[in-house]
């Protein structure tokens, strides 16, 4: 497992080309998730996060995620993200699919309404604190109940 936190813009097309060049003769699936940065309206949006913590909850909460694959890898940027650009990219590589799905299922999940991050989008109108909606909560509350 690896989690990778940046303020530098990345590739998911390179980040995954590496990360299947670990290729495992057992695996069966990778499946993978990459968030972008929308536009229209939003001229940028503004990450902020403390180092230690938000690595350190991101990996308590995956760690028994990845217990149950052959690898896993998430990328998450943090400062300013301009519209087109990648904010996160979750890959699971795991024997059968189902559980490479659904691994990335529920780490988007956790990121979007859970993981410490506070996020800022600037419009031309100003600025706007985001926070998770209903719909995020009752997808990260559906995962909970049925992982327990």
């Amino acid at each position: 497992m690896r989690i990778r936190i940046t303020p530098d813009r990345f590739s998911p097309e390179q980040i995954l080309a590496e990360f299947l060049g670990a290729y495992r003769e057992e695996a069966g699936a990778c499946a993978t998730f990459t968030g972008l940065c929308r536009g229209g309206a939003v001229r940028w949006l503004e990450l902020e996060h403390y180092p230690v913590f938000t690595e350190g909850r991101i990996a308590a909460f995956a760690r028994p995620i990845a217990d149950t694959l052959l690898d896993l890898l998430i990328v998450h940027r943090v400062g300013r993200v301009a519209p087109g650009e990648a904010i996160v990219f979750v890959a699971a590589l795991a024997s059968h699919r189902a559980e490479a799905f659904a691994a990335v299922e529920t780490l988007m999940d956790y990121l979007k309404t859970d993981a410490p991050f506070w996020k800022r989008e600037m419009t031309d109108l100003g600025s706007t604190w985001i926070e998770p909606t209903a719909l995020d909560i009752e997808r990260r509350t559906r995962h909970e109940e049925t992982n327990t």
